[in-house]
């Protein structure tokens, strides 16, 4: 799930190389905390927070399949 979201943050933003995701495992959830340079943010979110939503429906159904549960947070 972190090399799925690592793939299509780089692919949306112009420093790929600043593109980084940490995976914080609890009990039931697995938290994925996405972190791009400070320009790149509004690429990230997209237009009323679309891109967000569609990345983070992604994450569910490749979770869902896994049998787990994840949350993707857009850090600042």
């Amino acid at each position: 799930m972190k090399e799925l979201i690592t793939y299509i943050a780089k692919a949306l933003v112009d420093k790929p190389e600043e593109v980084s995701v940490q995976e914080v495992e609890g009990e039931k959830t697995t938290v994925l905390e996405l972190k791009v340079a400070p320009e790149d943010l509004g690429k990230v979110i997209g237009k009323q927070g679309r891109t967000a939503r569609a990345m983070r429906t992604i994450l569910s159904a490749t979770a869902t399949k896994l049998r787990k549960r994840a949350v993707l947070e857009i850090l600042e």
